[in-house]
């Protein structure tokens, strides 16, 4: 079943009172009343502060869930075990490993196939875009998940700003590459810098998010600092972490699991659980801080938003 309208969000991605108090306080530590967003040009009349906004809201999600049906996995579980090969290949290196980490200043380069291509101060970026909490779950191709209360703002509020061309099909994003200060970028695991895409009409998705936070605190070095990308019908390793450049480009980025391990990670990546990962069943996945497995929900639980979006898709060839 398709829903009627691509921007309704299920109520399970609102954000509950106490994390909205959270919110706040992140928002004055991030600097939220920072300089305007520097565009240049004519585009700075396109820009509109809004730090004071809320999420839209709607009373249930399309399967007629509340939002407390998906238990949250607790902050120490969701920051000591996580999959960062820049801070090292186990679960609980990345924790261990960025704890050094400097996430400020950071700056984002924006280029490629859009009207106004610059670097970008993220201080000023956040000053001036819509920051909502999520309750998303996160599902990796090891058969686990996790349900975490994400906090950041819709990738297309950034597009919309920066005006991509109609040249532009994919968004590459790119992890920054600083092997002095990312240990795991000093082995030869993967090729480096860290590269993932999305079609555009997934970049504009609304439940596709630039990551900022996670229960209502800044983002954790090991989960991503300072900005990260969270496509929640996607497994986990299309949620690109340390984004430091975002280039709109007509054709599909070569991203970095592709590469390495074509037979194992498509450039999808949308969760099936008909389809096995080689050396594992994706039909069951085992949610962290639980003993029982449960069944794999197609494209991650999110059919109803996004199914649409592959419809002349044969989603066991394009994984």
């Amino acid at each position: 079943m398709l829903i009627g309208r691509a921007a309704d969000i299920p109520s399970s991605e609102i954000t509950p009172e106490r994390l909205y108090l959270g919110r706040r306080a992140f928002l004055a530590a991030a600097g939220m009343a920072a300089a305007a967003f520097a565009l240049p040009g004519a585009a700075r009349g396109l820009v509109t502060a809004a730090s004071g906004r809320q999420a839209s809201r709607s009373a249930r999600d399309p399967a007629g869930h509340a939002a407390t049906d998906d238990k949250l996995t607790p902050y120490e579980q969701v920051t000591t075990y996580n999959n960062y090969y820049e801070f090292g290949t186990g679960k609980d290196e990345p924790a261990l490993h960025a704890r050094a980490f400097r996430p400020r200043p950071w700056t984002v380069e924006v280029g490629g196939e859009v009207a106004h291509p610059a670097r970008y101060d993220l201080d000023d970026i956040l000053a001036h875009v819509t920051v909502q909490e999520r309750v998303y779950r996160l599902r990796c191709v090891e058969a686990w998940s996790m349900v975490i209360p994400w906090m950041g703002f819709p990738l297309r509020q950034l597009i919309d700003r920066v005006q991509p061309t109609s040249q532009a099909r994919f968004v590459e994003f790119t992890t920054l590459y600083a092997p002095d200060r990312m240990p795991g970028e000093r082995s030869g695991v993967l090729a480096w810098p860290y590269v993932e895409g999305l079609r555009m009409d997934e970049a504009t998705h609304p439940l596709t998010l630039l990551v900022t936070g996670l229960y209502g605190r800044a983002l954790p070095n090991q989960n991503g600092a300072p900005l990260r990308l969270v496509v929640p019908w996607k497994y986990g390793f299309k949620g690109i972490k340390a984004i430091v450049r975002i280039r709109f480009v007509r054709t599909q980025p070569q991203n970095t699991w592709a590469i390495s391990a074509p037979d194992e990670y498509g450039f999808y990546a949308n969760v099936n659980p008909a389809v096995d990962h080689p050396r594992w069943s994706q039909a069951r996945e085992r949610r962290i801080g639980e003993f029982f497995r449960r069944p794999t929900l197609p494209f991650n639980g999110y059919a109803d938003q996004v199914a649409q979006l592959y419809a002349r898709m044969d989603l066991r060839r394009d994984f």
